[in-house]
């Protein structure tokens, strides 16, 4: 026979053993591995639902969130969901697998008194993860999309040997965990999706044709492929603004609800538009993406060209994770100290829901500075306290938020300042007429709102996992 024939021939095997592998082996291993967790968990499960005096209507909904007790609009949602659930499912138990170490009772208390949302603690528990490290971005400092996907998987695995639920749902943005539960367990699955882990932005962001734009724009594509596919292991998929619901649809081909974020509207809608201070509010957790840096700067350049309004004043209020958020503030109190507007430049950090109503109840302009914010609840937050917002020109805030009448929006530095000028600037009934009408927008993103989306879609996973006994 000849050499290329041979070649040909191993080439050839060699194929169709890895495609026999990957759609009919790999499956097969790991419904057995699946198995073999739902056997080790089920007395775990069971001491679970009997603690709840849940009889046969019983059922475990895991909700994944490894950054449970953050504090930011991401666990607004979370705990927004579950409070729904406890309304409507009496028999459910909501377990969070978190890499938080607080005690339940910290995180449970924290939750309620950063948002105001009421939790039935008996019926809410938690398996707590020891490989939180793999989806943090500071463990791949290359290649870090895929090496945080990869670390989700471990994270998935971790939270799964310790406990299998009925129900699946992600709600920080981890779609590779989704497929694995799926693959491993064939239970029903759920994804709140507050933006893509890459966007159709990101594949077009990258101009010029140099080797290594060349390699990373093959390595994003190739990352898109396969996160592409992880929208078919999921049978109930939420987005949180029309802005990520047009990119999740692009890459995962499928419809989407858009189900706004919960926003705590009623009570700001009670505060008065009267006696307003000359403050500049954001409200952001101090993470780099919110550009907290950019803001200071706008603010310096407003401050210093502006001779109406020297007593305006900047305030940031924003939770801190962990030590990385601490520096981070550290960094925005001297770069404040090196454009000499420290003394008109506060930081607020970790303040309860009420301290964060007075601000909201006293500000005159609310700013956000993220580019692409997926939604921006602190945004909504803004308006329906009666807040100009002077906002970032895309995403959520531009597309879904502030609308003409509401507010101005900004893409740098000089714009953000020119917008503090403007809302400052503005007449007495002018300003009044602004205020009432951003009011009046947020009124279509209220807890309720989100409350009957979310349990649309909970209802569907409930059906599916009822008739898949």
């Amino acid at each position: 026979m000849p050499t290329t024939s041979i070649l040909f021939t191993a080439i050839s095997g060699i194929i169709v053993f890895l495609a026999l592998s990957y759609c009919v082996l790999l499956p097969v291993a790991l419904r057995q591995i699946g198995s073999h967790l739902l056997r080790r968990t089920t007395p775990k499960r069971t001491a679970i639902l009997e603690s709840l005096g849940a009889g046969a209507d019983g059922r475990v909904i895991g909700f994944f969130h490894p950054y449970c007790n953050a504090g930011g609009g991401g666990e607004r949602v979370l705990w927004a969901a579950i409070e729904a659930v406890q309304k409507k499912y009496p028999h459910v138990m909501s377990v969070v697998y978190t890499g938080d170490e607080a005690a339940p009772s910290d995180i449970l208390y924290r939750a309620e008194t950063r948002f105001s949302i009421p939790l039935d603690h008996s019926r809410i528990t938690f398996v707590y993860l020891t490989t939180r490290q793999y989806v943090d971005a500071t463990t791949w400092p290359h290649f870090t999309l895929a090496g945080q996907s990869l670390g989700s998987l471990f994270l998935a695995y971790d939270a799964f040997q310790q406990l299998v639920p009925d129900i699946f749902i992600d709600t920080m943005g981890y779609a590779f965990s989704v497929a694995l539960a799926k693959s491993l367990f064939a239970i029903p699955t759920g994804a709140y999706v507050h933006y893509p882990t890459i966007s159709t932005d990101m594949l077009s962001s990258l101009p010029g044709a140099s080797l290594r734009t060349r390699i990373k724009r093959a390595y994003w594509k190739l990352f898109a492929t396969a996160y592409s596919r992880c929208g078919a292991y999921v049978d109930e998929v939420m987005v949180n603004s029309n802005w990520t619901a047009a990119h999740v649809r692009s890459l995962w081909k499928r419809n989407v609800a858009v189900v706004f974020p919960p926003c705590a509207v009623t009570p700001l809608l009670q505060l008065s538009l009267k006696g307003r201070e000359k403050v500049l509010l954001c409200i952001a957790q101090f993470r780099p993406e919110k550009d907290h840096a950019m803001l200071i700067a706008a603010f310096a350049r407003f401050w210093n060209g502006t001779e109406k309004h020297k007593d305006a004043k900047l305030v940031l209020v924003g939770s801190v994770r962990h030590e990385e958020d601490a520096t981070r503030v550290q960094d925005l109190r001297n770069q404040a100290r090196q454009l000499g507007v420290s003394e008109r430049v506060e930081f607020v950090t970790d303040a309860p829901w009420p301290d964060v109503q007075k601000w909201l109840g006293k500000a005159w302009v609310g700013a956000n500075a993220m580019w692409n914010e997926h939604f921006g609840i602190g945004v909504v937050e803004y308006q329906a306290a009666g807040l100009i917002g002077v906002v970032h020109n895309s995403g959520g805030p531009k597309i879904d938020i502030v609308i003409p009448g509401t507010g101005f929006h900004a893409k740098d530095e000089k714009e953000f300042a020119e917008g503090f000028e403007k809302a400052l600037g503005l007449g007495e009934d002018e300003v009044m007429e602004m205020r009432k009408a951003a009011k009046e927008s947020a009124k279509r993103f209220d807890e309720t709102t989100f409350e009957k989306g979310w349990l649309v879609a909970f209802d569907a996973l409930m059906k599916l996992e009822r008739n898949s006994h």
